[in-house]
C-alpha cells in the first residue's frame, strides 16, 4: 500500500516534470545531482490539489497534537501552506527573508503559545526550518511538528517530528566532495534564496 502510494506521487512529480536532474547547487549551498521543483505541482491546481490532500490526510494521521496555525517560509512553502491550511480549514500565514532573516511582515502575528506546524515544500537539510522556527519563537509561538512534500534525505534530522509525503535518499555533496562527473556539468541555481559570496 505505501509502496503503490509512493509510486502515485512519483507519477505526479514525475508528469509535472519536477524531477530535474543535471548540476545543481541548493539553497543550502550543497551540490546535487538532482533537484525537486515543486512549484511545478502547483501548475496545475487538480493536481496540486490531490498531492496536498494526500499530506494533509497524513498529518491527520501522524499529528498527535492540536496546532493553532500553520507558517510556512517564503517561498517555497508559501503555495503549498496555504493549500494544507484550506484543505484542514487551519489559519495560515507565512515568514519571509528581511536582510537574510526570516520576519513576520504584512500583519502577520502569532500570539503567545500558539502551537505552530511548520510547512515546506522541500526539507534538505532542515537549516530553513530551524530559521523559520527561530522566527515564529520570537514571536512566541511554538512549532510542534513539520511537514512536507518532499524530505531529501531521510536522515535529516529536526527537534520535532517530520510529516513528509515522501522521503527521497538523494545524495548531495560540498563543494570539496563533488564527484567528477557533475564536475563536467553547467552549474544551476534554482532555488530563491540568494547565494552570498564568502
Amino acid at each position: 500500500m505505501i509502496l503503490d502510494e509512493n509510486n502515485l506521487i512519483i507519477k505526479e512529480f514525475k508528469e509535472a516534470e519536477a524531477i530535474l536532474h543535471g548540476h545543481f547547487v541548493l539553497s543550502s549551498r550543497l551540490h546535487s545531482d538532482t533537484y525537486i521543483q515543486c512549484a511545478k505541482i502547483f501548475e496545475n491546481p487538480s493536481r496540486a490539489m490531490k498531492v496536498c490532500a494526500l499530506l494533509a490526510d497524513k498529518i491527520k494521521k501522524e499529528l498527535n497534537s492540536s496546532i493553532d496555525l500553520i507558517l510556512s517560509p517564503a517561498i517555497g512553502g508559501i503555495v503549498v501552506g496555504y493549500e494544507i491550511g484550506r484543505q484542514l480549514g487551519m489559519k495560515t500565514m507565512f515568514c519571509e527573508r528581511v536582510n537574510g532573516k526570516f520576519e513576520l511582515r504584512r500583519g502577520f502575528k502569532i500570539k503567545k503559545g500558539e502551537k505552530i506546524l511548520l510547512i515546506e515544500d522541500v526539507i534538505t537539510t532542515g537549516k530553513s526550518s530551524l530559521e523559520a522556527v527561530k522566527c515564529a519563537e520570537g514571536e512566541g509561538g511554538k512549532v510542534i511538528a513539520e511537514a512536507s512534500l518532499i524530505k531529501r534525505n531521510s536522515e535529516t534530522k529536526l527537534p520535532f517530528p517530520v510529516i513528509s509525503l515522501i522521503e527521497l535518499n538523494i545524495k548531495n555533496y560540498s563543494e570539496e566532495e563533488l564527484p567528477s562527473e557533475l564536475k563536467q556539468l553547467p552549474i544551476t541555481k534554482p532555488g530563491s534564496r540568494e547565494y552570498l559570496t564568502k
